[in-house]
């Protein structure tokens, strides 16, 4: 049935009102208040010296996981709110007030994580098996670990308190300056300003000529704004290094690691194997350049459909689709996305003013998500509202868990987003009823590969040189854009006729202040999960609770620990990461195998 789907999201079951929402208003006012109660209780604790000491810590951890958990409410929220409109002011000032709160409330955290980082080990050892407190006791040892490896409990508030208006300031200006953008467009010989979430999705045209002027429109829209961005990431990273400097930390990565739980030699792995296997994929550029008419790619042509007309699918049609795939594999996954549906979590409607990209935000008080995109029926667009699908799904799982223990890292976080559309694009794949059909579905799965292995790694090699060479001082848009080029051309393998200068202007993922390196991650997960997939597909819907009972332990294990304890496998070793590779090495063979007589 045409338009059954309202394409924009509820909030007003959240909060009604918007962003002058009373309730709203009076959601926070008591979570400030209780912020500062906290912060009294807290604040004359001293570490337990026995184990009949700790009863006292009870009330404080339900405390403590409530007011997280509300915090999650309240910027979830916001999130919602500024992404939907940018030009909600008001939205921009409850952030910040959140923000606020939120300083006030690390500053509380860290006067707890140093109580957890006193204790005597003999007396925490005996604390953290006791029934009440043994289902969050990883992520309380995760606390005291880190806690002993920053400033004194003093010093950190102070950083987070000078954070709001320093650090997360700089964050919230770059909001701004998308805001503002406005790319040329022409159609029609209509000439059009669009919105940078607008823009982007015609940088996929099918046309191109259209693709080449948008390519050209996208990268001078980013030029002409490239000094107030420039400041932006700048100051950010300044803010950042100062920050590692104090604690004591030399190496930039540092803190991404252990946020996403996992070791140097994961990662190093990781990228290994990836790098060890680029050939083939230099291969499939080649192909699709002269599968496009062209000896080599530009920047904008990686992601362009290798058919003449690109096919829209209706919004109705993709929400059938997914909830059908999600079912071959997992009923209970498949409820969750018609759900999510029937209840409009879901704000997809191609509209101007609304923020670019995609996102999916968990609403813990109320057990709902709200995912967050702009759809204009593409097969992109379709992966993309699987994915945010997949992090809502991954959250549904957990609901019934402590607010401690829901804590998964972004890594793990796009497992399940990744699986979730590998789920579509296989069986799209498998199911396809021509050649010619499977050939353009093949090589929309195999976009996703190139992004997560090229695209993804030129994001990484930028930001950790970027890093290393702002110890030295200020770059300029200059600077920043020939570090740009030159980690694109390293990690394309010089396969591209052209590059994109100003991605790293263009790229919200650089300005995030919640994970630094919003970067390898996203790798990762696709990896990871490729080997859980490829798992799935031998044992079929068997499957589906092994899947289940390993995101349940997202939250309260390290990476190495997940992969040794739910697929038997050593993230530290090549061998896991190689035979991930492998399956998208398998589809990139099968592209040049059936494309082979299209080029002669």
């Amino acid at each position: 049935m045409s338009n059954r789907l309202r394409q924009t999201w509820d909030l007003e079951t959240v909060f009604p009102g918007g962003s002058a929402s009373g309730e709203f208003d009076d959601f926070l006012k008591k979570l400030a208040a209780d912020v500062d109660a906290l912060a009294a209780q807290i604040g004359s604790l001293n570490p337990p010296a026995s184990v009949e000491q700790t009863d006292v810590f009870d009330p404080i951890f339900e405390n403590v996981q409530s007011v997280s958990a509300r915090f999650r409410q309240a910027g979830a929220f916001v999130s919602c709110l500024s992404a939907q409109d940018q030009n909600d002011q008001k939205a921009g000032q409850l952030s910040a007030r959140v923000g606020s709160i939120r300083a006030r409330w690390q500053s509380v955290v860290a006067t707890f994580d140093s109580i957890l980082q006193n204790t005597e080990d003999e007396v925490w050892e005996a604390w953290t098996t006791r029934e009440s407190v043994a289902p969050i006791s990883f992520n309380l040892s995760e606390s005291r670990a880190q806690a002993r490896d920053k400033m004194t409990p003093e010093l950190e508030s102070l950083a987070l308190s000078l954070s709001v208006d320093g650090y997360q300031g700089w964050s919230s200006f770059y909001n701004t300056i998308i805001r503002h953008v406005r790319v040329k467009y022409e159609e029609n010989g209509e000439t059009q300003l669009l919105s940078a979430a607008q823009a982007a999705n015609k940088l996929g045209s099918s046309d191109p000529k259209q693709r080449e002027e948008m390519g050209r429109n996208w990268e001078q829209a980013w030029t002409d704004v490239e000094d107030y961005c420039a400041d932006t990431l700048n100051h950010l990273a300044g803010f950042r290094l100062s920050l590692y400097e104090k604690r004591g930390w030399d190496d930039v990565l540092r803190e991404p690691l252990e946020i996403n739980r996992m070791s140097g030699k994961t990662l190093s792995a990781m990228w290994q194997a990836i790098t060890d296997n680029k050939a083939i994929f230099v291969e499939y550029l080649n192909r699709k350049a002269r599968l496009l008419g062209t000896e080599k790619l530009g920047w904008h042509d990686v992601d362009a459909p290798i058919g003449e007309s690109e096919s829209k699918i209706d919004y109705d049609d993709a929400a059938d689709l997914i909830v059908e795939q999600f079912r071959s594999f997992s009923p209970r996954m498949a409820d969750f996305a018609q759900r999510a549906f029937d209840n409009h979590w879901i704000e997809a409607e191609d509209r101007a003013g609304k923020r670019p990209g995609g996102f999916c935000t968990a609403l813990p008080l109320t057990k709902q998500t709200r995912i967050f995109m702009t759809y204009s029926g593409t097969a992109s667009n379709v992966s993309t509202l699987a994915h945010e699908l997949g992090h809502g799904y991954h959250q549904h799982v957990m609901d019934e868990l402590p607010t401690f223990s829901q804590r998964y890292a972004m890594n793990v976080a796009e497992t399940a987003s990744t699986f979730a559309e590998m789920i579509v694009a296989d069986s799209l794949v498998k199911k396809a009823a021509t050649e010619e059909e499977r050939i353009v579905l093949l090589e929309d799965k195999i976009q996703r590969s190139v992004a997560f292995f090229m695209n993804i790694h030129a994001r990484f090699l930028f930001e950790t040189r970027f890093y290393e060479k702002r110890r030295s001082g200020l770059l300029t848009p200059q600077d920043l854009s020939a570090l740009m080029v030159e980690a694109q051309e390293e990690a394309f393998c010089g396969a591209l006729d052209d590059y994109h200068p100003h991605f790293w202007a263009s790229k919200l993922h650089f300005y995030n202040t919640g994970v630094p390196f919003y970067n390898f991650p996203y790798t990762f997960g696709y990896l990871f999960s490729a080997g859980i997939y490829a798992q799935a597909q031998r044992e079929g819907q068997s499957f589906a609770d092994k899947y289940d009972a390993l995101l349940l332990d997202t939250g309260r294990m390290t990476v190495e620990e997940l992969a040794s304890k739910h697929l038997g496998v050593d993230l530290t070793k090549p061998d896991f990461w190689q035979a991930a590779v492998d399956m998208s090495v398998a589809d990139v063979r099968s592209f040049l195998d059936m494309t082979a007589s299209k080029v002669g």
